[in-house]
């Protein structure tokens, strides 16, 4: 090795010894003849300091040196003169006076500060991202994901999993997004593409027999990004057989578990996980992934509505679902005109018409409203809503989805806006009860996870008369308003397979054609089996504090799916679309 320690572990016990160390110049300073600069790697900052009369040649060197320059110093280490130590550095106790010096490799001044905290431009952190993996934050991130890493791969071998891999070049088989596609240059005009997760090769494990499956795998959906989701990711992907919903979520919910205590000093809200069902989370917070660090319900006034006068709400309850939901914001009275309509915009996104309200200041209730409503309607309103003075009361009035999704989300804009959040505490539950489908904007059935999750048995004997009644054997885990994953008990019978393919629209030819290899290997005994995914990215963000999820990965994608550092996605030669059989 070319050093005898890191500049991360010499104390005081280390004095009148001498060393070698290797690193990086974190920041340099000249202080009266002495040099003195603060060697860097990963596990931490070593102060060095240079003697004029030690030795000229090697001061000299010294003179010369500029941050970011990888060096090799060899020295003794010395106590630092009492009132100079820092007692922020594991390091602070001591310096390294140095008595040889070596430059390994020199360096252009850094686009960006690498020892700063100052905000950088992220466009310009991805393009330089190894610059970047530089900083304390990032290396801090970075050691924290690879610590889940190994929490997540010992655990799941102690539940008698065995770790199996699967092939990133597989058959395209639509799972609800759109698929990264890769052209065969042996087969022309066929295509492979990469797997949006390893769902039926980890059921197909389950038909070979292999009992308990686990998989870090690397997963790739071609879909528009945002904070929390990348093109391409890692999710810990988890399957079993012979096993019940519960048996599933016991041994997800113990890793997760065993991750926050090792990872984070912040303790569980309730001192447990709960569980809640899809529909009581979408009825009370209007989400399927609330956070619920805070509590800020919605109540539903629908039956107060008719004959209230305000024709929006009752024409409202005529639509199909139709809904009218309030939102009480405690402080909510002191929102200016302009933050009002910022919300409101926010409303409009999520295709709400707009977003009425009622401020309860100490002069009394003041709201464009209010002209509309006949005698008695705001006093039953203040009566089942509990609305007080200073407070503020916000409407959804339209379809189900659409009230859940507006008045959900400015349920979250509330939090932030008066400080609502329980940032101490990690908000950890389950979502259960699942509806089997969902509508599309045209009336037609689509799946609300995938096609390979079990329906209620009894309810799925009324699935022609009542489809929306069909509830799916799923479950989500939530922590802190972030899905972290799905999880379901899988259909294993080809018949009802076959059946739910059907209510989807899907024809037995296309069957055949997308999903023969699966509904084949079913007719050869396969055990009832369940399972589960999250997105390990996503829980090293949450853990980290961090604010989007590209904070947590060493190598992502900008927010329009670009490698920055790598310039990809680039074209490609003509030859090589010639020889693949493409062309644009």
């Amino acid at each position: 090795m070319l050093r005898t320690h890191t500049c991360g572990e010499l104390t005081a016990k280390n004095a009148d010894t001498t060393v070698t160390l290797c690193g990086w110049v974190n920041v340099r300073r000249d202080h009266g003849g002495l040099i003195f600069f603060d060697l860097r790697d990963r596990y931490g900052l070593t102060q060095i300091v240079f003697h004029p009369e030690s030795d000229k040649e090697v001061f000299a060197l010294a003179e010369t040196i500029r941050p970011e320059w990888v060096l090799r110093v060899t020295g003794t280490v010395s106590k630092r003169i009492d009132g100079t130590e820092n007692a922020k550095m594991p390091t602070g106790q001591i310096e390294v006076v140095a008595t040889a010096l070596e430059v390994l490799s020199r360096a252009k001044t850094p686009p960006f500060e690498i020892d700063s905290d100052k905000q950088v431009n992220e466009e310009l952190r991805l393009q330089y991202r190894y610059l970047d993996m530089r900083r304390a934050q990032m290396q801090r991130n970075l050691a924290l994901r690879s610590k889940v890493f190994q929490i997540i791969r010992k655990y799941f071998t102690e539940q008698d999993c065995l770790e199996i891999d699967t092939p990133c070049l597989i058959k395209g088989t639509p799972e609800g997004a759109r698929e990264y596609v890769v052209p065969s240059r042996v087969y022309p005009g066929s295509f492979f593409v990469l797997p949006q997760s390893p769902q039926q090769l980890k059921q197909l494990c389950m038909v070979g027999g292999l009992d308990r499956y686990f998989q870090i795998a690397r997963c790739f959906r071609d879909e528009d990004l945002r904070g929390d989701r990348q093109p391409e990711f890692l999710q810990l992907d988890f399957e079993m057989s012979f096993c019940e919903q519960k048996d599933v979520q016991k041994i997800i919910q113990g890793s997760i578990e065993q991750i926050i205590s090792k990872c984070s000093g912040k303790l569980l809200k309730w001192g447990k996980v709960e569980s809640f069902t899809w529909q009581h989370v979408m009825d009370t917070y209007g989400s399927d992934k609330p956070d619920l660090r805070f509590d800020l319900p919605m109540t539903d006034v629908s039956d107060l509505v008719p004959g209230c006068g305000f024709k929006v709400f009752e024409e409202a309850l005529k639509l199909k679902r139709g809904t009218v939901r309030a939102l009480r914001v405690p402080g909510g009275a002191e929102l200016s005109r302009s933050e009002i309509d910022a919300w409101t915009e926010l409303s409009k996104e999520l295709k709400a018409k707009g977003l009425a309200y009622i401020l309860f200041k100490p002069e009394g209730p003041q709201s464009p409203l209010l002209k509309f409503f006949k005698d008695g309607f705001l006093d039953k309103l203040i009566a089942k809503t509990g609305v007080k003075t200073g407070d503020a009361l916000f409407f959804g009035a339209d379809t189900f989805k659409i009230v859940c999704a507006s008045l959900g989300r400015i349920r979250s804009e509330a939090a932030k806006r008066f400080n609502l959040i329980d940032t101490a505490t990690h908000a950890l539950f389950w979502v259960t009860d699942f509806p089997m489908f969902e509508e599309n904007d045209d009336g037609s059935l689509t799946f609300s996870h995938h096609p390979f999750t079990s329906p209620n048995i009894e309810q799925w004997k009324k699935r022609k008369e009542e489809p929306m009644k069909v509830h799916s054997v799923c479950y989500d885990l939530v922590l802190d308003g972030y899905e972290l994953g799905s999880g379901s008990i899988r259909i294993h019978d080809p018949v009802l397979q076959a059946e739910v393919f059907e209510m989807l629209g899907i024809s037995t030819e296309d069957q055949q054609k997308r999903f023969g290899h699966i509904l084949h290997a079913f007719e050869y005994g396969a055990p009832p089996h369940g399972g589960f995914a999250y997105g390990i990215d996503r829980v090293v963000m949450i853990l980290a504090g961090e604010p989007n999820i590209r904070e947590v990965t060493p190598f992502p994608k900008d927010q329009k799916a670009k490698d920055l550092m790598l310039g990809a996605p680039a074209p490609i030669a003509g030859e090589q679309l010639k020889e693949l059989g493409l062309h644009l």
